[in-house]
This record gives C-alpha cells, sequence and structure tokens, in this order.
C-alpha cells in the first residue's frame, strides 16, 4: 500500500489525531504526512475541519479512488478491506 493510503487509514480510525501522531505510525516524516493530507485535501479525498486548536479530517469514503483500474471501488471500500 502507499503512504497515502496508510494515511487515509490513520486518519479514518481517529479523525483527530495529530499529524505528528500520524507520522509515527505511518513511519514517515510529519512534513511527508503534511504533504499527502494537503494532497488528499486537493483530491476532494478528505475534509479538514478546524476544531478549536487542533484539525479534524474526515474522509470522504463515497469519493471514487483515482487510479482508472479501482476508479469503479469507492474509498470506504479500500478502507473496509483494510481493516478487516
Amino acid at each position: 500500500m502507499t503512504n497515502h493510503t496508510h494515511v487515509l487509514a490513520v486518519l479514518h480510525s481517529d479523525p483527530q489525531r495529530v499529524l505528528r501522531q500520524v507520522a509515527i505510525e505511518v513511519g514517515i516524516t510529519e512534513r511527508a504526512v503534511q504533504r499527502i493530507v494537503q494532497d488528499l485535501e486537493e483530491g476532494g479525498f478528505i475534509r479538514r475541519e478546524k476544531v478549536g486548536r487542533q484539525n479534524r479530517y474526515d474522509v470522504l469514503t463515497n469519493q471514487s479512488l483515482r487510479h482508472p483500474i479501482e476508479a469503479h471501488r469507492k474509498i470506504g471500500d479500500l478502507l473496509q478491506l483494510i481493516n478487516k
């Protein structure tokens, strides 16, 4: 799986997790997680909401996967498969 998928899975399991914790869990730098989150947000896969001083990340599970081979599947389908 890609780092993008790992970040999505972590944020889906805990939408209020800080990016430093995501980086530790995924095993990449915090800066890399920031770039991935920006990528995912620009791609319409997550929505960031400011809650007090922290962010909450909502994974948009009804969005189709990006690659043409998997475009008939939704993000939620992938996350269900990962979490089984």
